[in-house]
């Protein structure tokens, strides 16, 4: 068996562990999302990329972006019907230095945020937190999603 490339993710979760609501951590069984499983779920489920899109992001081919995808979209699954926690972190991926860029829904003013320093919470121009992440030209999948209506700890 050859080693495993490294695969490209350009996103670093703020969170790195997810629980069903109501049961003692020591009641849980865990399920483990890689890193680069969590980078193909966004590719490919939030931000709506095809699997060639997809690998071409992740420096992969369509065929290993779909197994990376598989797998991951295996993992959650089983951690939803089957009430068990996801732990994200490991894999094998090396972070891209890109910076990430966000617009204001209010002043349409653009900036840029160092990668893995966090989701800012309000514009830096005009103060309002109705903000989006700016990928590739595109909203970050739609208003919902990529605006402040969900601050950090809010479940």
């Amino acid at each position: 068996m050859r080693p495993q490339k490294d695969r490209i993710v350009a996103f670093n979760p703020d969170v790195s562990y997810f629980k069903p609501r109501g049961i003692p951590m020591m009641s849980l069984e865990e399920v483990r999302l890689t890193v680069d499983e969590c980078e193909a779920l966004r590719l490919s489920d939030l931000l709506d990329l095809s699997h060639e899109d997809g690998g071409k992001q992740m420096g992969v081919s369509r065929a290993t972006f779909g197994r990376i995808l598989q797998k991951a979209r295996s993992v959650v699954a089983d951690a939803l019907i089957n009430g068990k926690a996801i732990n994200i972190e490991g894999g094998n991926y090396k972070m891209t230095s890109k910076e990430r860029i966000f617009e204001c829904d209010a002043c349409h003013r653009r900036w840029s945020e160092t990668l893995g320093t966090g989701r800012p919470d309000y514009c830096p121009h005009c103060n309002s937190r109705k903000l989006f992440r700016v990928n590739q030209g595109h909203k970050n999948a739609g208003a919902g999603r990529g605006s402040s209506a969900k601050s950090k700890g809010q479940k």
